[in-house]
């Protein structure tokens, strides 16, 4: 089992690379400049086609009995040991082959050299690859857990790991059916290929992110009140309503920059030639969205039961982690291509990320 278990990643990833490359998907214009030619780079987006359909396959592979629902909570450990060893070669190979960035090894090794690296004649973007890789292994990976949990347990079963589990799925299949949308994020135009990227696509995303439930799916019930299942969705979708909303209003408003959205006609600042949107929910603060995915992420980790628990809520602190500097990395990029236009911005918008507060 544990040499079954190490290279399942291996087998899911090609499995999931086929269906990427092989299920009908949509061309979309991107935000991002090709290099080589000036034009804007062109992707091909099938991600919600692709997680359903590997769905599919992890139920029909359970219901006739060649693998076990739970296989994959089974050999977690093993599996995580192997999704490493990818993680780490992947990127190895997406690194050693460019041209340094002029920065020492280590720093491009981590940050990566290739910036946006694109494949079979754009089939397949690397970038858009590893989250799509990294979501559906996610979402195997939450099936298996919470399967893991029914069988273990059935009619005892904690209501609140199926309900973590629901939102993790629901997460991703929000990510999945607004690929457009988040080609315009910071990750997509600001950061390069490389350890950050494709380890953590391949690697941490598939696997922390299910720490609430790695973390409790072998516990009992833990009895919380009938209410406690509400308070968790409610957090969540407060924190899905702030994130979805600023990315959607963003997006439209670079596509279309004088349509209202959900209501909301757009309100600027300008220098002339660039211009920056201040109100609806970037009004609220310069990063709202980054305290809707710690939201969200909170109501993952309260869903399971047990909040007196440190592992679930290492998942929010995650993103506390990663989100609060990248803001602060957001906000120097910006300063220094913006120039007296962000200052102008910022006194019109002058909390970071928490409304009145930070």
């Amino acid at each position: 089992m544990t040499v079954m278990g190490f290279f399942t990643p291996f087998i899911i990833y090609l499995g999931v690379t086929l269906l990427h490359y092989f299920l009908p998907g949509r061309w979309v214009i991107g935000y991002v400049n090709n290099p080589k030619t000036g034009e804007k780079l062109r992707y091909r987006l099938n991600g919600r086609l692709v997680l359903l359909a590997a769905i599919g396959l992890w139920y029909s592979l359970g219901y006739v009995g060649w693998v076990p629902w739970d296989w994959l909570y089974q050999v977690r450990w093993s599996s995580l040991a192997g999704a490493c060893v990818i993680g780490l070669v992947y990127s190895l190979a997406s690194v050693l082959p460019f041209p340094s960035t002029g920065r020492n090894f280590a720093v491009d090794f981590f940050l990566g050299r290739p910036e946006n690296p694109q494949f079979k004649n754009g089939h397949i973007d690397a970038k858009m690859w590893l989250y799509l890789i990294g979501a559906v292994m996610l979402a195997l990976n939450v099936l298996s857990f919470a399967a893991y949990h029914h069988l273990t347990y059935g009619g005892e079963s904690s209501t609140g790991i199926f309900v973590s589990a629901a939102l993790l799925i629901y997460f991703i299949l929000d990510y999945l059916t607004f690929e457009k949308v988040h080609l315009y994020t910071y990750d997509i135009f600001a950061e390069r290929v490389g350890f950050k990227l494709g380890w953590g696509c391949l690697t941490f995303y598939p696997y922390f992110y299910t720490i609430a439930l790695w973390s409790t799916v072998d516990l009992p019930n833990p009895e919380q009140p009938g209410w406690w299942p509400y308070l968790s969705i409610a957090v969540f979708f407060c924190g899905w309503c702030l994130a979805r909303g600023a990315n959607m209003q963003k997006f439209y408003f670079k596509i279309q920059p004088d349509q209202a959205f959900l209501g909301i006609s757009p309100q600027t600042v300008t220098d002339g030639e660039r211009t920056l949107l201040v109100n609806g929910f970037w009004g609220l603060s310069r990063h709202i969205n980054y305290l809707g995915e710690v939201l969200m992420a909170s109501g993952i980790a309260l869903a399971v039961g047990y909040p007196g628990a440190i592992w679930p809520w290492l998942y929010p602190l995650y993103y506390v982690v990663l989100l609060f500097p990248r803001e602060r990395d957001d906000d120097r990029r910006c300063a220094a291509k913006y120039g007296p236009l962000w200052q102008q911005y910022t006194q019109r918008v002058k909390h970071r990320i928490i409304p009145f507060i930070y």
